[in-house]
């Protein structure tokens, strides 16, 4: 059967920038075997595939996978499918006004807002469908320098410590305490069962410096043991993240918003917004945001 697929570069407001996204429209007789292998065919961090819904008063049901399993949720694959939709679906309404879409994920339903920015690329946020929570304890700080390719001294910084968070997808949060020290990190695969956790052996590494200094973070993600060396731009990450930044900043009550930049040692930059709502000292809310461009679409025999 032929069916319509389109890629997207995500988080980025420019095309070949950002996070490559594959989206394969029509397929509700789809089996997971089969999802898995179109994937792999893609070899773009992730691929979602769009069916009807489970409720008829929600957009779709977008089902997530990398080039070796299938995710519960992910950043870049909501906001880049939700952007779809809003230009696919409903192009007249967009230009008008902000166009809601609610995808039911393997997490749950993730509500979206797409919009139209004059001047820029369509972009899309999405609340978080579960807050960020511990989910274990990391790896040695020496255990993490090997696999990172890294020295001791070069994780941790002021009171930022290595952390495992999960807001569906866990990861494992490492400082880096300089922006050279990101730009050395590399996996080193000999070390790399060391890293956990073990449902999604993930490494997020960060520091403050940036290069544009209106942002406030930057950021690489390594998870070769999924079939992805490195990711310009994780959206799930940046949603877990928020975990970090309330057990390490500790905000005061109000909204806060943390610019994200990622994928520059790739050449692929991106920018992830993440908006923080605290309030009596606790999260009470968050979104992740980012703009989306369509690069290519086609038929895939499948």
């Amino acid at each position: 059967m032929r069916r319509p697929y389109f890629i997207l570069d995500v988080f980025t407001d420019e095309p070949f920038a950002g996070n490559p996204l594959a989206v394969v429209r029509d397929c509700n007789d789809l089996d997971d075997a089969r999802m898995q292998t179109i994937a792999a065919e893609f070899n773009l961090s992730e691929t979602v595939f769009l069916q009807s819904p489970r409720d008829p008063v929600n957009t779709a049901r977008a089902r997530i996978f990398t080039p070796k399993r299938e995710l519960p949720f992910a950043g870049h694959p909501t906001v880049g499918a939700a952007v779809l939709i809003g230009l696919t679906q409903a192009q007249s309404m967009l230009a008008a006004r902000p166009v809601d879409v609610v995808l039911e994920e393997g997490v749950g339903e993730v509500r979206c807002t797409v919009r139209k920015v004059e001047g820029r690329a369509t972009r899309a946020t999405f609340a978080l469908p579960r807050l960020p929570a511990s989910a274990g304890e990391p790896p040695s700080r020496e255990a993490l320098a090997r696999a990172l390719s890294l020295n001791e001294e070069d994780i941790g910084f002021e009171g930022h410590a290595s952390s495992v968070w999960s807001a569906g997808v866990g990861f494992t949060f490492v400082p880096l305490a300089s922006r050279d020290a990101l730009t050395r990190a590399r996996p080193d695969i000999a070390h790399w069962d060391a890293i956990g956790p073990p449902d999604h052996p993930a490494v997020y590494a960060y520091a403050r410096e940036t290069f544009d200094p209106a942002r406030h973070v930057s950021a690489r993600m390594f998870a070769p043991s999924l079939g992805i060396a490195e990711d310009p731009a994780t959206g799930s990450a940046a949603a877990a993240f928020a975990g970090v930044c309330m057990a390490c900043e500790k905000p005061a009550d109000g909204t806060h918003v943390v610019v994200i930049e990622q994928g520059y040692d790739m050449g692929r930059p991106s920018q992830i917004a993440l908006t923080l709502h605290v309030e009596g000292g606790a999260l009470m809310g968050a979104e992740i945001g980012g703009g989306a461009v369509i690069v290519a679409e086609g038929v895939i025999e499948a």
